[in-house]
């Protein structure tokens, strides 16, 4: 099944863990966290968005970027909050 993320424009696109592992993997860096450790947190933030989207046709990408803060929230605090704040400034 090929999982859609409905972007904020309402224009659909098809769900990439490339694309949360990079994001992951930049909040850590942000964070100070050493690239080893990065690397690990972004590949198991990926894998839990991957098994949590799996059930859904269809997400918005609200819903996406709250599943990755919780999920990332979890491993690291100080990421989890970098990648939140970062959106808010984009």
């Amino acid at each position: 099944m090929d999982n859609q993320i409905i972007k904020r424009g309402g224009r659909k696109e098809e769900f990439d863990e490339r694309k949360v592992y990079a994001s992951t993997y930049a909040a850590c860096l942000n964070t100070h966290i050493p690239k080893e450790a990065a690397e690990k947190i972004a590949a198991t933030v990926a894998e839990e968005i991957k098994d949590w989207i799996s059930e859904k046709a269809e997400v918005d990408s609200n819903q996406l970027f709250e599943e990755i803060t919780k999920s990332l929230e979890k491993i690291n605090t100080d990421a989890g909050f970098m990648y939140k704040t970062h959106r808010d400034l984009s």
